[in-house]
């Protein structure tokens, strides 16, 4: 039997979201916890402050799903013009709320401002509505069903709208509409090609069509996530069902798949050396210390993190890593050789148990025809042997520094658990 999928759509008010100022975070925090829920979010629109463009979208948006969710505009300054809209689509009229008043009075009492005539005027409500309490701001939620469809308006405060989506709106939405579960799992992947996994992986894909099962690639620099849903009555069922194929996907690519749902490729390398009671250390060039602050970034990282050395210039290289000077005028910064003697040497220097290097054109000039921008060497080193590749990624200085960090973190992961062609030898 077909899920039950209940829809959302989700309309946001706000000249500023338009022009740039502001980030839209409402729509995508709203979009998350929706999700979560079961509930299917169609589109996301994003409109102006307008009065003919806010009664244009409510007319468009009407009938087309179960829920709409507008955000902004409900504010007691001259350019919040929603409820006025509201009236108008509604054929409703704006009435006084001595309950809305009650906690406008408390609201201005506890900071100690008395209320002005605007701030009154924010008890006004359209009288088609159902007031949603706003907790710990002025402008209440309403609540209002026309066309088989329902519309729920908020502030477009951030933390006024996530207080009361949290208090009272989804806890109300679940018990009026009572959605399917929506479950989804990331798997997160390194080290190959989105095309290549799409073809890699056909066979998979179509056994989650027949499973009702949906699958969407989430490329980012470096990595690819697999992210696999699906909605369903039995939760247990469900689960179990994208539990089945995860298990498959990993006899398909065994050695690629680096972490699952929330887990990072830092974290992940945390976890391994803390394992093993082991410590790495650093010599970056082309990435300027953006592996250290991954690394960095995970709690905990002291106990496993010993140090970097950010070698930019050869002089730096020469000077604090010891780098052969002759080394450097024959084969250049950007080579197998120079980037094995950093990883080599900063393992020696600061006596951790694994050590990474890399070194590289990262753009958007500084290539020649031998080394094109984008041109890297990674080494990636242990007390038992060092192991170094050369990557040629492309010409955006940026995306560069992401996927060198993120291929160079894989490969010490490899490196750490001896998988095919990365075993340096005993483990530490």
């Amino acid at each position: 039997m077909p899920a039950k999928q209940v829809t959302i759509q989700i309309v946001s008010i706000g000249d500023e979201l338009l022009i740039g100022q502001v980030v839209n975070t409402n729509a995508s925090w709203m979009a998350s916890q929706l999700t979560e829920k079961g509930f299917q979010v169609i589109t996301i629109t994003t409109i102006s402050d307008n009065p003919a463009a806010i009664f244009t979208t409510l007319k468009e948006v009407s009938g087309n799903s179960d829920i709409i969710l507008i955000t902004g505009g409900l504010g007691p300054t001259k350019d919040d013009t929603t409820k006025n809209v509201i009236c108008n689509f509604f054929s409703s009229k704006l009435i006084f709320s001595d309950e809305v008043l009650l906690n406008i009075e408390r609201i201005f009492y506890n900071r100690g401002i008395p209320v002005s005539a605007t701030n009154r005027k924010q008890a006004e409500v359209p009288d088609c509505a159902k007031i949603i309490p706003n907790s710990i701001g002025t402008a209440p939620g309403l609540w209002i069903e026309k066309n088989n469809s329902l519309f729920i308006f908020m502030p477009g405060v951030p933390f006024e709208m996530k207080e009361m989506m949290l208090s009272d709106i989804v806890p109300l939405l679940c018990e009026k509409f009572q959605p399917d579960s929506f479950i989804f799992h990331t798997i997160h992947i390194q080290g190959i090609p989105e095309s290549s996994l799409s073809d890699m992986l056909e066979e998979w894909e179509s056994s989650l069509i027949k499973e009702n099962l949906s699958l969407a690639y989430l490329p980012q620099p470096g990595i690819i996530r697999l992210r696999i849903s699906g909605f369903g009555a039995d939760k247990t069922l469900l689960e179990s069902k994208i539990q089945e194929k995860i298990d498959k996907l990993k006899t398909i690519i065994p050695n690629d798949i680096f972490a699952y749902d929330e887990d990072s490729l830092e974290s992940v390398i945390g976890k391994l050396l803390k394992e093993r009671s082991a410590t790495v250390s650093l010599a970056e060039s082309c990435t300027g210390g953006y592996i250290s602050h991954l690394l960095t970034s995970i709690p905990g990282s002291s106990k496993y993190f010993l140090g970097s050395v950010v070698a930019y210039s050869n002089e730096i290289k020469i000077n604090e890593l010891g780098i052969d000077k002759r080394i450097l005028r024959k084969d250049g910064a950007v080579s197998k050789n120079v980037v094995e003697q950093m990883a080599l040497n900063i393992l020696q220097k600061t006596g951790s148990d694994y050590s990474i290097a890399t070194s590289g054109i990262a753009g958007p000039d500084g290539g020649s025809d031998d080394k094109p921008v984008g041109t890297i060497w990674i080494a990636v080193a242990s007390h038992t042997g060092v192991i170094s590749q050369k990557f040629v990624f492309g010409k955006l200085r940026d995306v560069n520094i992401k996927r060198t960090s993120a291929t160079a973190l894989n490969m010490l992961r490899k490196v750490i658990l001896q998988l095919p062609g990365y075993n340096l030898g005993s483990e530490i």
